[in-house]
């Protein structure tokens, strides 16, 4: 058994209630190697912002679980390197059994989540529960999920997108005891959140997404007020890396996101955490592209992973400044 406080991490709980006083979200990483944890520590030390370093099931498959948990402490022993201890969440995303989230709290895992939504309602609060009474006996935070984001990322699939019923949020906050809430107001995991004939264009001919469901967010606010809210599918599948990545072989079709002014007011509200992980890839993968396209003889995967974590950097601390709103909130 390894405590994460051990290693140096944070919970979310005082985290986020100074994000919801603050008027602002944490933001909540995808990282599966090195060059990702390097691009997030250092976007969030330059902007002196919290972050929660994210992993997935499939992540922690690819990474090894005893890696990550040396990776995680030497996130926060590279923090004090480059100058400020910002607080960091080691967090496990879309945990979809007991057994895994039982694994990631013994192995130094700070906040889990358990995703029970493609369950019913009443297995959903079971076993939520039930990964709720174990990870409190050590201080882990909790965050479980009502309703269903549509599209995938990783191991993560469904085909369908179902509202959160603001009704049911009181009755699963109590029975669970969870920590935080994922709720689906409109977002979607992956790259192509929505099919371009849900969409509209705008006076450029760009396709512009339907609007969240901010009267669903609202209604549940006023039913659970100043509970932590969570978004998923987060990502705005920024366009000029989507052009780069189709100009150098690519071919990512109609890859729309969700625009960052409808994150930013989200950002505003009782949501506190804000998943973003397909820009993430997205940038990068860009990079490497453009760098494998015009320079065919390099092979020194620094050459074209370094440039890749760069880009990576520049847009965590975009998000941060200009959407998430944590600057300087470390």
């Amino acid at each position: 058994m390894v405590n994460y406080k051990d290693l140096g991490l944070v919970n979310s709980r005082e985290l986020f209630a100074k994000a919801m006083k603050g008027g602002y979200a944490i933001a909540a990483f995808n990282f599966n190697n090195m060059e990702q944890m390097q691009a997030i520590i250092q976007a969030c030390v330059e902007t002196k912002s919290p972050v929660i370093l994210q992993v997935s099931s499939g992540a922690r498959k690819y990474a090894n679980q005893t890696l990550l948990r040396y990776m995680a402490q030497g996130a926060v022993e590279y923090a004090k390197e480059l100058g400020f201890n910002v607080p960091i969440v080691l967090h496990l995303d879309h945990g979809d059994t007991f057994e895994l989230c039982k694994s990631c709290i013994e192995y130094g895992f700070s906040s889990v989540m358990i995703d029970g939504s493609s369950h019913s309602y009443n297995e959903n609060v079971e076993l939520t529960a039930k990964v709720v009474e174990y990870a409190h006996k050590y201080d882990v935070t909790v965050e479980g999920e009502l309703g269903v984001l549509a599209g995938v990322e990783d191991e993560v699939s469904s085909e369908t997108h179902s509202y959160t019923q603001p009704s049911e949020v009181e009755d699963f906050v109590s029975k669970t005891g969870v920590d935080s809430l994922a709720i689906s107001i409109g977002t979607s995991h992956g790259a192509n959140k929505f099919k371009p004939e849900q969409c509209t264009r705008d006076e450029n001919g760009i396709l512009v997404p339907p609007p969240l469901r901010f009267d669903i967010l609202e209604e549940i606010e006023k039913r659970i007020p100043g509970f932590p809210i969570v978004l998923h599918g987060s990502s705005s599948v920024p366009q000029d890396q989507v052009a780069i990545i189709n100009r150098y072989g690519g071919q990512m079709k109609d890859a729309i996101g969700i625009p960052e002014e409808q994150l930013r007011r989200a950002a505003k509200s009782s949501v506190c955490k804000i998943n973003i992980d397909s820009d993430g890839r997205i940038a990068m993968t860009a990079a490497v592209r453009e760098i494998l396209a015009t320079k065919p003889t390099e092979f020194d995967p620094r050459k074209y992973l370094g440039p890749a974590r760069d880009r990576l950097k520049e847009l965590y601390m975009h998000k941060i400044i200009n959407v998430l709103g944590s600057v300087n909130k470390g």
